[in-house]
């Protein structure tokens, strides 16, 4: 993809990553940036065009999707980690809230904005996914399980997007710096790192983005007999 063509549409674009994403966009010359938040007075970049968006509401995507005829590149980044346990009281309430974000919400902006990419010459996708998608820690399951999920549905979109030439791109992390993992005390990438190998793969051409050195050694190991999955938060 030539960056200098793409009109981008990030979600959770307010902060974290999102926020990331909009100053990575903007350097390689993204020719528009959509810049999609609940409150999008919360946005505080200047050079991209703020639009109001919840993912958890069909009605605000079509909405969305209505405003921004243009696009050729989706970022599907909004996300929420609640910390749920799978047996708990409260575990299925945190599931489906993070299902309805983390899962629910990148397949109801691709079945949206799908007919607008393939209408600009099928463009790209993008999924913010995680190490989790593949492995399961304690006090995070429900969150895991969202993952798991939306990688799945990634790989599924990826089969049915080919046709209309649009790239799909799954993007893969550990610990991140941001506000979701500011109470973990462990080494963590920064925004700005995974933001611009995002856009070095949709200038490349890849499908598939593995961020940092735990993504490439938890996805190395799936096929061995000591496979990640089997052990996490077993000690």
């Amino acid at each position: 993809m030539d960056i200098s063509n793409a009109v981008v549409l990030v979600t959770g674009s307010n902060r974290g990553l999102g926020r990331a994403l909009l100053d990575a966009l903007k350097q390689a010359g993204a020719a528009k940036i959509y810049a999609a938040a609940r409150n999008p007075d919360s946005i505080d970049v200047e050079g991209v065009t703020p639009i109001a968006l919840d993912v958890t509401s069909p009605e605000s995507i079509a909405a969305a999707a209505r405003a921004c005829p243009d696009v050729n590149v989706v970022i599907n980044n909004a996300g929420i980690a609640r910390g749920g346990v799978l047996l708990s009281d409260t575990g299925e309430t945190t599931a489906r809230e993070e299902m309805d974000t983390n899962f629910w919400g990148p397949w109801r902006m691709t079945q949206a904005f799908a007919p607008t990419l393939a209408r600009n010459g099928g463009g790209a996708l993008v999924n913010v996914l995680s190490v989790l998608s593949w492995i399961s820690l304690p006090g995070t399951a429900t969150y895991c399980v969202s993952k798991a999920a939306a990688w799945s549905l990634t790989n599924g979109l990826r089969n049915e997007l080919r046709g209309q030439g649009t790239q799909v791109v799954g993007v893969h992390l550990g610990l991140m710096d941001t506000d979701m993992t500011a109470g973990f005390d462990a080494p963590k990438i920064a925004p700005k790192d995974v933001a611009e190998q995002i856009v070095r793969a949709l200038q490349d051409g890849s499908e598939e983005v593995l961020a940092d050195d735990t993504s490439r050694q938890v996805k190395g190991s799936l096929s061995s007999p000591q496979a990640a999955y089997l052990s996490a938060g077993s000690e």
